[in-house]
């Protein structure tokens, strides 16, 4: 009986065990999130979608950065329409944080000569019960593409997942850690610092020009254009999980003989040997904001 018993604690044990290493993470709640917003600007208009799902501590660049309440809470309203279709995304295994990213047009008026095209980076992190709230929204505005790009929606790896810290501002800290250390290299060598730290199915959004996808085709971009970053890291965020993280700050960015100033936001997902990669950058133009 003794032994019926024992087996019965250590089977209960092994089943939390595996409970808790179980992904709770659905990339298609994160997709929903963004498509559920798209529905409320179409229905309360741009200030009355972002007012609705804002996080408290969510924020936009207008130029700087501004919490997202407090901004629309300052305006009258925001004119004109504007529609998302979300075509890339990821959730952290355990569901708390993920990102869309995808299409928008912006229209200011009937005619069609007043759309603006351009593509979006959301991302959400969710609240207590559960639920997807807006921390960071930017974009880029490039003109119309010509074809659509394809859908790339993936939940994480749970073998990728890295265990708990103990610290609860460890988390952070690497990552913060991580960002500085990619803005470094930047300074040394813009082509080695993007292979040694871009994802190989990596993304880039740079203003006036479609999203580059993959490592090669990036640092081809980079090359062609000739572009060097200094950046600077502002704050950083990462999953309970450790497998998905963001981070974000000011760059100013040379392209060619050209020198401008940018905001940047870039996604992080961490490797099977446990290395941090960017999964996705985005620049967005403090000029154009």
């Amino acid at each position: 009986m003794k032994k019926l018993l024992l087996l019965a604690i250590v089977l209960t044990g092994i089943n939390k065990i595996a409970q808790a290493q179980a992904p709770t993470g659905d990339v298609n709640t994160v997709v929903d999130a963004e498509k559920n917003f798209n529905k409320l600007v179409e229905r309360k208009g741009i200030k009355g979608g972002f007012l609705t799902v804002a996080d408290p501590g969510g924020i936009i660049f207008k130029p700087n950065v501004v919490n997202i309440t407090e901004f629309y809470n300052s305006i009258d309203k925001q004119a004109g329409t504007l529609s998302t279709k979300p075509n890339f995304a990821r959730i952290s295994v355990n569901g708390d944080l993920g990102f869309t990213a995808g299409p928008y047009i912006y229209q200011n008026g009937n005619d069609d000569s007043d759309k603006v095209f351009g593509d979006y980076v959301s991302v959400w992190r969710a609240d207590n019960d559960g639920k997807f709230k807006l921390l960071i929204n930017l974009g880029i505005q490039h003109p119309e593409a010509e074809q659509e790009a394809p859908i790339d929606f993936k939940n994480s790896d749970l073998k990728q997942r890295v265990a708990l810290s103990k610290d609860p501002f460890g988390g952070k800290k690497i990552i913060m850690a991580t960002d500085n250390l990619f803005n470094h290299s930047l300074t040394l060598s813009t082509l080695a610092a993007y292979k040694e730290f871009l994802s190989g199915e990596g993304r880039y959004y740079f203003p006036g020009f479609e999203p580059v996808v993959g490592q090669d085709k990036i640092m081809k971009f980079i090359d062609n254009e000739a572009i060097s970053i200094t950046a600077t890291t502002t704050d950083a965020g990462r999953s309970t999980s450790n497998d998905l993280a963001y981070t974000y700050g000011k760059a100013r960015i040379k392209k060619g003989d050209i020198v401008s100033d940018y905001n940047y936001v870039r996604i992080w997902e961490i490797d099977a040997t446990h290395k941090w990669n960017i999964l996705l950058e985005v620049f967005s133009s403090v000029e154009n904001e």
